[in-house]
């Protein structure tokens, strides 16, 4: 093997291309990772924290496969709370404020320590081809690297341009030079590309902060964890703060709209709906007297601080002058202005469930090169691009996960089905099956099917065989036991303000109502049964209960799956030609010839595309399936 020969070639070094990388090196394939700076892989480039509301879902889902963020994340947490934590299981979302200098440092040393994985510093400048298949990388070097498979997981710097004000200049990332030749040479194969914004806040010196006068926000006492794995994490436990807007601050920003790359024009991409700018909060919602900024440390190694909220492309002078209008913050110092970044994408409806375009054999993107936003979407299709390229130079079937089974499901699905126009980021609100799909069972859904596929080692897959046995135990115990309503029964029902008990009940049964958790039932009678719960963790009881709890939920939810099923599985063969297809509008033909679904499915969630058309289609395949069962 020559040193350019390789299986996997991974194009960038961000959250998505770390875990391509180690993805398919785990798989025994020959992998590089080629980066323009390798000094910056796994850098935070936006907000220092990792998970919040469904993306917390996608980290856990990431681990329960076998990837790496939730177990990096823990180990380098400076702060970890649960979100929504008052509201339902299925929307509730871990969240850790990370340290972004160890995060960095650690993935590196993960990544530079992994068999069969390799780095290199080099800008991709364009693909070398084979008719319509793909076999390697050209660089900025002048070489062609061979390689069976590529990953494209270039993030903001596909023609990165970033805004201050009225300056501009050429980057992916803050002072990091751009790449350029890539989009050009994607455009000039055929690619569809798009133009995205998004943008970051400026970076505040803690020493000139008066913490004092602000509201502290610690995290949760109980330090809850992503990774369903023994993670350990020595690091400071630290507050986050906050402050807020305030007229003065709005008058600012108001007398200074015009000099916002925003507001004069200069920016043409489209930005992130659900992460707006300081200037289009003040500007949008001209009723609010305030917004809540919350101050978080980047890291315990320096006195930089992100004013989450305050995303901006104002000038310096005018970013420093509305941070100094904040209480709390009249005196500070801004060690990096805030800016807004324009890029690249490649419209996402052009790739197949695997993430390998559709029109290019060997060719897979992940990350914000699809047009989505945030470090974990981009890190669970990095692993589901990564994966499927080890698995297709292996000759073994695709790893494909359907809405009904991940959050990852419905990121890819959303994705390739129905394309972005914006930015995507994930919520809750996008998984139809939610309560079938919440973080605490990510690994009941997932966790098999990474043992299988290769990306867990058997050490792991045995600390979730004994998981599964102890949730049996409990739900045994339960499903068993009679609470009686003897005195103690009903002090202990009173205590918690529950009302008495009149006759014998199953413990199960008991637990389906309103307020009665795990730890009331085991202080009831009979006490000897009841108590033995108290053997198993925290984690594997709450598991019970919420199953319990959300039975008749979850039973309904189930029978939604299976009629989506009987769609998503029906496959469109490939050789259907839709002009021949009688009943198809003009415009319904127009779309499905532009996305090219691969199932029913897919062209269901497609804008435009009736039940009608879907069943007509459905009956068109039926046909052809009678006429060539082998399709």
């Amino acid at each position: 093997m020559s040193q350019f020969d390789w299986d996997v070639i991974i194009v960038g070094g961000g959250h998505a291309g770390c875990e391509a990388a180690l993805a398919a090196a785990k798989l025994g394939c020959r992998t590089l990772l080629l980066t323009m700076t390798v000094d910056s892989i796994a850098a935070m480039s936006c907000n220092p924290a990792i998970g919040g509301l469904a993306k917390g879902h996608l980290v856990k889902e990431i681990d329960a496969l076998g990837g790496t963020m939730g177990m990096v994340a823990d180990e380098t947490g400076i702060q970890f709370r649960i979100l929504n934590r008052k509201k339902g299981p299925a929307v509730q979302g871990t969240r850790c404020q990370s340290d972004m200098i160890v995060y960095k440092n650690t993935m590196r040393s993960i990544l530079e320590n992994t068999e069969n994985l390799d780095i290199r510093q080099a800008e991709v400048t364009g693909l070398s081809w084979d008719k319509n298949r793909i076999n390697g990388v050209q660089t900025n070097l002048g070489e062609i690297i061979q390689g069976k498979a590529v990953v494209l997981t270039t993030g903001t710097f596909l023609n990165g341009l970033i805004h201050i004000g009225h300056q501009q200049f050429p980057a992916g990332r803050a002072w990091e030079f751009a790449s350029g030749s890539l989009s050009e040479h994607l455009k000039e194969k055929g690619f569809q590309i798009g133009r995205l914004k998004t943008g970051t806040t400026p970076r505040l010196d803690a020493k000139t902060i008066n913490f004092d006068v602000l509201d502290s926000q610690p995290g949760d006492p109980d330090n809850p964890r992503f990774s369903f794995w023994n993670t350990k994490n020595e690091l400071a436990q630290v507050a986050c703060h906050i402050t807020y807007t305030n007229s003065r601050t709005h008058d600012i920003i108001h007398e200074n709209i015009e000099k916002s790359a925003m507001y004069s024009g200069a920016i043409t991409g489209v930005g992130a709906r659900y992460c707006p700018s300081i200037e289009d909060k003040v500007k949008k919602f001209p009723h609010r007297e305030r917004h809540q900024v919350f101050l978080e440390p980047t890291s315990l190694q320096s006195v930089e601080y992100y004013p989450n909220g305050m995303s901006t492309s104002l000038p310096t002078d005018v970013q420093v002058a509305y941070l100094q209008s904040m209480e709390g913050l009249e005196n500070v110092k801004v060690i990096r202005p805030g800016y807004a970044i324009e890029y690249d994408y490649v419209i996402p409806t052009q790739l197949k469930s695997t993430l390998e375009a559709k029109d290019v054999s060997n060719l897979y993107c992940a990350g914000q090169i699809n047009g989505t936003s945030g470090y974990e979407e981009a890190g669970a299709q990095g692993l589901v691009a990564g994966l499927n390229a080890a698995l297709k130079i292996k000759e073994r079937d695709p790893f494909i996960l359907l809405r009904n089974e991940a959050y990852i499901g419905v990121l890819i699905d959303d994705l390739i089905s129905k394309g972005t126009e914006e930015p995507y980021r994930m919520f809750t609100s996008r998984a139809e099956y939610r309560l079938l799909l919440r973080e605490d069972n990510a690994d009941q859904r997932l966790t098999e099917k990474g043992y299988q596929v290769g990306l867990l080692d058997q050490e792991k897959y045995q600390v979730f065989q004994t998981k599964l046995e102890k949730i049996s135990e409990v739900k045994a115990v339960v499903a068993s036991v009679n609470v009686k309503p003897t005195d103690r029964t009903k002090q202990v029902l009173s205590a918690n303000g529950i009302g008495s008990l009149n006759h014998r009940i199953k413990a199960g049964e008991l637990l389906k109502k309103p307020n009665i958790t795990m730890e009331i039932i085991s202080q009831l009678d009979p006490a000897v049964e009841l108590e033995k719960l108290s053997q198993w963790s925290d984690t594997v009881k709450k598991c019970v209960e919420t199953e319990i709890k959300y039975d008749g939920y979850i039973q309904r939810q189930e029978s939604q799956v299976q009629k989506y099923l009987k769609i998503e599985s029906i496959q469109i063969p490939a050789i259907l030609d839709y002009d021949t297809v009688g009943g198809l509008s003009t415009e319904v033909k127009q779309k499905l010839l532009s996305h090219r679904p691969q199932t029913l499915g897919q062209a269901s969630k497609i804008s435009g595309i009736t039940p009608a058309a879907i069943t007509i289609l459905m009956v068109a395949i039926q046909k052809m399936h009678k006429k060539q069962p082998s399709l």
